[in-house]
């Protein structure tokens, strides 16, 4: 379904055309635009340029997923009266979902907020996939090992981005314990470094190259969020 949804806009023979309408225009069309102005620059390497992209959206993005971290912290804190809460209105789903929302506007919190670096980077990933597979320059273009428009021939990028999928996510999940709790979050855990592994087995090897860095930046984003984060009560206490 999702290759279905990656495959499914645009014809991956016809480079993008900002005429093309809206999608082309604005989404597909400019990463193509700025992979190889990056590749201009960077000695002809469109995996050095994809490279430099991921990092690029990655800073973009970077104070929606503190604003993430910060939610996370605060979700952790009234981890306590939320399960007085779902203790005490069991039996009445409205009402548990009435105190909830008090809860969450009396601290602050937004419970959707961790929700929003995934989905500002969703329509990037399927434009940044267009850009990749409409684009005769990266089909043709090579990158240690790699074929960057064929998937990786030794699967080790489809490892990688499956493993640090893995550590991003125990990683994201260690901000806040109490969800290792929840099944749900336990089952996606264990479910989506098996999903990224088959994804990245199937697509181009210049997108496994995306999750990799992506994955890698994010891992070391988190750690130094942690630190000054536990930081900022001392300063506060000081």
């Amino acid at each position: 379904m999702f290759i279905t949804l990656l495959t499914g806009c645009g014809s991956v023979n016809t480079p993008p055309d900002p005429r093309n309408g809206f999608w082309d225009a604005f989404f597909v069309y400019p990463l193509y635009w700025l992979l190889d102005f990056l590749a201009q620059n960077m000695w002809g390497s469109y995996g050095l340029a994809i490279v430099i992209m991921t990092l690029m959206v990655r800073f973009a993005i970077l104070p929606l997923t503190v604003k993430q971290y910060k939610s996370s912290l605060e979700m952790q804190k009234i981890q306590p009266e939320m399960m007085k809460i779902r203790e005490k209105y069991k039996d009445n789903a409205q009402k548990m979902q009435e105190e909830m929302m008090k809860l969450y506007q009396k601290h602050g919190v937004n419970p959707m907020a961790g929700c929003l670096p995934l989905l500002i980077q969703a329509p990037i990933l399927i434009a940044f996939y267009n850009a990749i597979s409409r684009s005769e320059h990266i089909r043709e273009s090579s990158f240690l090992w790699l074929q960057l428009g064929s998937s990786d021939p030794f699967f080790i990028l489809p490892i990688l981005a499956a493993l640090f999928t893995y550590i991003q996510m125990r990683v994201m999940n260690s901000i806040n314990p109490a969800q290792m709790s929840n099944p749900q979050i336990k089952m996606m855990n264990n479910i989506m470094p098996f999903f990224i592994l088959f994804m990245a087995i199937s697509l181009p090897s210049a997108l496994s190259l995306y999750w990799v860095v992506g994955n890698l930046f994010s891992i070391g984003q988190t750690y130094l969020l942690k630190d000054l984060m536990k930081r900022e009560p001392v300063k506060e206490r000081a």
